[in-house]
């Protein structure tokens, strides 16, 4: 899964187990759904495909093509590829001890200090690298999905079934779940005793006015396959 830490949002998800290829989707997917933008900073734990594949997704110019007798010279000596020049990536490494983290260790793979520091300048979300807010997601989703649920009998049987009903979380998660901490404070009413206004991850990224109900979301046509 890829998730937006700014405004709570999901971006794409793939299902199975972790590999290249998968992370290789996910990306592709968060890309199209970017218009192609480069994200400023991307946090993973250290799972090794990531650096691959997001140098792979979001690289860098390519150089200016070069003589014929040039390239017979230096074929061997060619760069495999370098990441987008805007782009950040940093590492999480927790340490466990009896079931409980003892340390945190973060390691910048693209990006210096100083673009880093730019990046996280800029979020509204977090001052310091993390993975803290996927991980919390992870725990809602398990809690609004209780085919993840861990130590249950209610895992799913079938895979086909697995992947529509994660979908139907994540999904409805964007535009019908109220994320609390996205909330915006209301002026003063004698009116009306709200104090805040209801938002949904969808909302925040200005993907749409409203908190969808479920219903309305479910209705919705969809291109290609509604007649």
């Amino acid at each position: 899964m890829a998730f937006d830490a700014e405004h709570r949002l999901v971006l794409g998800v793939t299902f199975g187990k972790r590999s290249a290829t998968r992370i290789l989707t996910l990306l592709k997917a968060v890309k199209e759904q970017l218009d192609g933008r480069v994200p400023s900073l991307v946090t993973s734990d250290e799972f090794s495909s990531y650096a691959t594949v997001l140098k792979q997704v979001w690289r860098s110019a390519p150089a200016p093509e070069q003589d014929q007798r040039c390239k017979l010279r230096t074929k061997y000596k060619q760069p495999i590829g370098s990441p987008d020049p805007a782009l950040n990536y940093a590492t999480v490494c927790k340490e466990r001890k009896n079931g409980r983290v003892v340390s945190v260790q973060t390691k910048a793979v693209f990006g210096d200090a100083v673009s880093l520091a730019a990046a996280l300048d800029q979020s509204s979300a977090s001052s310091a690298i993390n993975t803290s807010f996927v991980e919390r997601h992870n725990a809602t989703d398990r809690h609004r999905n209780a085919r993840k649920a861990r130590r249950t009998y209610r895992f799913s049987k079938d895979w086909q079934i697995h992947q529509a009903v994660g979908y139907f979380t994540y999904y409805t998660y964007n535009f019908c779940w109220r994320v609390r901490t996205l909330a915006q404070p209301l002026p003063p009413d004698a009116t009306s005793q709200a104090k805040n206004r209801p938002r949904t991850p969808a909302m925040a990224a200005g993907l749409t006015d409203h908190v969808w109900e479920l219903k309305e979301w479910l209705e919705r046509p969809i291109a290609g396959l509604s007649n």
